[in-house]
């Protein structure tokens, strides 16, 4: 793969235009919703590449176990998570772990919490939805 959107050891954080405190729920079928399901039934099994990958070969109806395809599709720079409707409009943060393998956990957790507090983890702000 030429482009890659994981990370190691970092959490993104909720955008600091989020309007709750709380996560809200995804409606069916967006995005959001299809990237929250993967995550939340496969936590840290899935790198950023391969959910990116997962939720496009899905919505595109494409075999997600060709190669050739996943190589294609990461041929050109891709938007990361920090893009990602669940941390710009529905209020989960994502954590990648020392191997890449990503988690999300809602803005109001404890789990959340505890990781914006650990100094041990790198922090980068998810993509605001509107411009400052």
């Amino acid at each position: 793969m030429a482009h890659s959107t994981n990370y190691t050891n970092t959490l993104i954080t909720v955008s600091g235009d989020y309007k709750y405190d709380h996560a809200v729920i995804a409606k069916s079928g967006t995005i959001g919703a299809i990237q929250l399901d993967f995550i939340v039934n496969n936590p840290y099994q899935m790198t950023s590449d391969d959910l990116l990958f997962s939720v496009h070969a899905l919505r595109n109806k494409l075999n997600e176990n060709d190669a050739n395809l996943k190589n294609e599709f990461f041929d050109k720079p891709l938007a990361c998570l920090r893009a990602s409707p669940l941390v710009k409009t529905l209020g989960y943060g994502i954590h990648h772990d020392q191997n890449s393998k990503i988690a999300v956990f809602p803005i109001e957790s404890a789990d959340y919490k505890g990781l914006l507090e650990d100094n041990n983890i790198q922090k980068v702000a998810g993509m605001r939805s509107k411009r400052a």
